[in-house]
């Protein structure tokens, strides 16, 4: 009996090394990939807020807790099993797939460009109202921002992805263990700040209330400078979904347009192919959003 207690308590210790190691290459692992996929997580944080901007105050938590729990959605209930799936019996489509969502996003992008430059009707401030406190407006922007974090969600968990495979071993319970982790821990940074941010003039509101003045100077500064703060992030996420649709796209192709200057490595190479990208995604972006607007005109006549 000592014996065999002995030879269990051995096994049990076996299987508790091998899982403590586990669940440290799941750790290594998914703090790798979430560096590789930091790029790509910054634009996501800058994309959301616009999301929300314009709602009443009582609405931005409830909205960003939706679109949260669709993030939730997106990578653990679709992304995460598709792409194992991918990753086990069509590994070349993941590339092509990821460039449909790429041209998604610059869509997205130059949509919103459109929208800045063409000519439209001014809405009255009491129909302006109506529609942002109606529920039909809060449901199409949640579905707007759920769809776009899908697609930014789809990057993410890709990077995450290679980074794993490119491990000198790796299992397919590694990957899903990574996957999980990385999905799991950005869905709550992004939207955490996200939140943090839309209720910043919130918190300034309160701390001007109160007696002390290096507070109230504090309170004062974040009323008045998240405005200016959430326009410049509406701009922010334009641009960086402009980017990343035409980084997924240009990468897809297996082209890094920094190359052809000479660069390869360094911010000025990043900042390089970052602007480039950039432009053709929103030269991509253009053409889609233009046949999306003159393709119902022509149908019309």
């Amino acid at each position: 009996m000592p014996s065999g207690l002995a030879a269990l308590l051995d096994d049990i210790a076996t299987i508790a090394k091998v899982a403590a190691a586990s669940v440290d290459d799941v750790a290594a692992a998914a703090g790798k990939a979430g560096s590789k996929a930091a790029g790509v997580v910054i634009d996501d944080t800058a994309v959301t807020p616009q999301y929300v901007t314009g709602f009443t105050p009582d609405r931005e938590l409830p909205i960003i807790w939706r679109i949260a729990k669709g993030s939730f959605f997106n990578k653990l209930v679709i992304i995460l099993p598709v792409a194992l799936l991918l990753s086990l019996f069509l590994p070349w489509a993941i590339t092509p797939i990821l460039m449909l969502g790429g041209a998604y996003l610059c869509f997205e992008g130059a949509e919103k460009v459109w929208e800045k430059l063409a000519p439209h009707e001014e809405e009255s401030l009491v129909e302006e109202l109506a529609e942002l406190t109606s529920t039909e407006h809060e449901q199409n922007m949640v579905k707007g921002a759920v769809r776009t974090d899908f697609i930014l969600s789809a990057e993410i968990m890709a990077i995450a992805l290679n980074e794993v495979k490119s491990l000198a071993e790796t299992s397919i319970w590694l990957e899903a263990g990574v996957l999980t982790f990385v999905a799991i821990a950005i869905t709550i940074a992004v939207y955490g700040v996200v939140g943090l941010i839309v209720k910043m003039d919130d918190i300034g509101l309160h701390m001007a209330q109160r007696e002390n003045g290096g507070s109230q100077a504090i309170g004062r500064g974040l009323v008045k400078g998240m405005p200016k703060l959430l326009a410049a992030l509406s701009t922010i996420g334009t641009a960086a979904m402009l980017w990343v649709g035409g980084q997924i796209i240009v990468h897809g192709f297996g082209v890094h347009p920094a190359e052809f200057f000479g660069l390869h490595e360094g911010a000025l190479a990043w900042i390089a192919d970052a602007a480039l990208c950039g432009v053709v995604g929103l030269a991509i972006g253009a053409v889609i959003v233009l046949a999306h607007h003159m393709i119902p005109k022509r149908k019309a006549h």
